[in-house]
């Protein structure tokens, strides 16, 4: 009956946090509404078996793209910095200037330890409400309906699928994360780990 019960709400979780948010994924770069700011959630860019990380690399290419095609002026690029020789936004940066970002349309925040860090931190250190977040189709919704609980009006661009059966453990792993986002916001009322000093995005 215990076991039921998990599996009935794990599923309301996931069907609410995608039913809440689909309307604002958007997986056509050319239906995308234009916003100055797109946050860029992060990835490691190695793979653990072999050099670059699919998901990495869909979307970086999407960041580059939306930026090229001028759906977006500016780069917020968030990720985990914690340990020495792993830094995601640092990551992030190199590929985008190799694709020709230029080095202004950039921000980094060091401190985007998990999606709920990342979005949050657009908000209360960067001082965004509108923006376009770029990641992978599964990871989407959850932070859009992050977004929403920060008060930011946000749109979503799906990078590059990467397919199940080549790499299936992050789509696994997504359906406890919606769960733990549901807890974090209605329950535990989770903050970002790090806080800080204002920063402007100059555009």
């Amino acid at each position: 009956m215990l076991t039921l019960a998990v599996v009935l709400f794990a599923s309301g979780c996931n069907y609410y946090v995608v039913r809440s948010t689909q309307s604002h994924v958007f997986a056509d770069a050319q239906a995308l509404p234009v916003n100055d700011v797109a946050l860029v959630l992060g990835s490691s860019r190695a793979a653990l078996d072999g050099p670059v990380n699919p998901h990495f690399k869909a979307r970086i290419d999407a960041a580059a793209h939306l930026f090229q095609i001028g759906k977006v002026k500016h780069l917020l690029l968030s990720g985990d910095n914690h340990v020495k020789n792993y830094d995601e936004p640092a990551d992030m940066r190199s590929d985008l200037l190799a694709l020709g970002v230029p080095d202004q349309s950039m921000t980094l925040d060091y401190a985007g330890f998990r999606t709920l860090d990342s979005v949050a931190r657009a908000h209360e250190i960067f001082g965004l409400t509108r923006l376009t977040i770029i990641t992978d189709d599964f990871h989407v919704y959850r932070a859009l309906f992050l977004a929403s609980h920060f008060g930011i009006d946000a749109v979503a661009y799906s990078s590059r699928e990467v397919p199940f059966r080549s790499d299936p453990e992050p789509r696994i792993r997504e359906v406890a994360a919606r769960v733990k986002a549901i807890l974090d916001v209605f329950i535990l009322n989770r903050q970002p780990r790090f806080a800080g000093p204002k920063i402007d995005i100059k555009i």
